[in-house]
């Protein structure tokens, strides 16, 4: 049998721009997120119970259970995205160049469609956005916490909270105040959750009661696979001071951590000076510093994901109470898959499944 392969963001945006004259052309809300693993989110596995937003759009919606990433690493993942071409079609081949934001995006077809526009949060991807009304976003890869922002003047500015929470006010900013008479398309660019997956003050140690079970390849030896021999994102890798938040004002501290306002620090403090604690009581070495790094890697990327779930949610109250459900289509996705674990990794960039795999949910 043949199988065709078909980009959905590709035949939603043909729909819109090719829309019968005297319809109502549908809003979009197109979420997503930075390093979200299909595993974490209940839709997909069931195993965790922390997604009752996302999975309220597969519920109302959608589940496309077999979506791959092109290319899956943060900025050409987003390239992709913005122009349905691979990687070597649009020139941004990896993180470190710069994308050029003049060619043809799917944001400037729906302006000439009669579309507002607008980008807001992480966007990381060197140039500035075009074909788009409006943006607002986090220079490169931004902070967790009291984050910068670049606004389209090019002024970048502080604001203090918690990343993903401002996003969302900004978010909801915006979508009070536009032009009501038109259709919308906005693109919510979330950070979490990007390493060094720093959860919100509220969610530390949501997950300590939990010992989470080692995936069932997690001490995989790689015989006869010299590239995956040879990879560098091994859950041992993981280090100390920058992953796992121990020693936090010398190696964690010197970007991160010098963010907090006072408070924060003091909230953050009280909750990682104790696992430092209890990590130098237990001298570990070898398999038994694997597992505790592996547990301690879990807890936080699950409790980062915690408000991004909650999050979405508050997006979805406000397109439900303002009316605008009916004819909104909100899109979920990440810019790639991840791995928890899996062949004893963390990170993406590895051409296996968990990497290039993606959630992708449409209401």
């Amino acid at each position: 049998m043949k199988r065709i392969f078909v980009n959905p963001l590709f035949c939603l945006l043909l729909f819109l721009v090719t829309n019968v004259t005297g319809q109502k052309k549908p809003n979009i809300v197109f979420i997503i997120s930075d390093d979200h693993a299909l595993q974490a989110i209940d839709t997909y596995s069931g195993k965790y119970g922390i997604t009752p937003s996302i999975d309220r759009i597969a519920r109302e919606g959608a589940v496309f259970r077999n979506a791959f990433v092109t290319n899956s690493i943060c900025a050409p993942s987003r390239a992709v995205l913005l122009t349905g071409k691979y990687s070597h079609r649009n020139g941004h081949r990896d993180n470190r160049s710069r994308f050029d934001a003049s060619q043809d995006v799917f944001a400037r077809r729906l302006q000439q469609s009669g579309y507002l526009t607008a980008w807001i949060g992480k966007w990381h991807l060197e140039s500035y956005p075009q074909g788009f009304d409006f943006w607002k976003i986090l220079p490169g890869q931004g902070f967790y916490y009291n984050p910068a922002f670049i606004s389209m003047t090019g002024d970048t500015s502080r604001i203090d909270g918690y990343c993903t929470d401002l996003i969302t006010d900004l978010t909801l900013e915006w979508l009070n105040n536009r032009d009501k008479d038109k259709p919308f398309c906005l693109v919510v660019g979330e950070k979490a959750t990007h390493r060094t997956w720093m959860p919100d003050l509220d969610d530390l140690g949501k997950f300590d009661h939990v010992n989470f079970a080692l995936p069932g390849n997690f001490w995989d030896n790689y015989k006869g696979r010299k590239a995956a021999q040879k990879q560098f994102m091994t859950i041992e890798t993981l280090r100390l001071d920058y992953d796992l938040k121990l020693q936090a004002d010398t190696g964690f501290g010197n970007a991160n951590y010098r963010r907090f306002t006072p408070d924060q620090k003091r909230k953050w403090d009280g909750y990682y000076d104790k696992i430092e604690k209890e990590f130098h009581s237990k001298n570990l070495s070898g398999k038994a510093l694997t597992e505790w790094k592996y547990q301690r890697y879990m807890r936080d990327y699950l409790s980062t994901a915690i408000s991004l779930d909650r999050n979405i949610g508050r997006i979805l109250d406000y397109l439900d109470a303002e009316g605008l459900k009916e004819n909104t289509i909100v899109v979920y996705t990440s810019d790639q898959g991840f791995y928890m674990g899996e062949h004893r990794w963390f990170d993406k960039r590895f051409m296996y499944e968990e990497s290039m795999r993606m959630p992708l949910l449409m209401r």
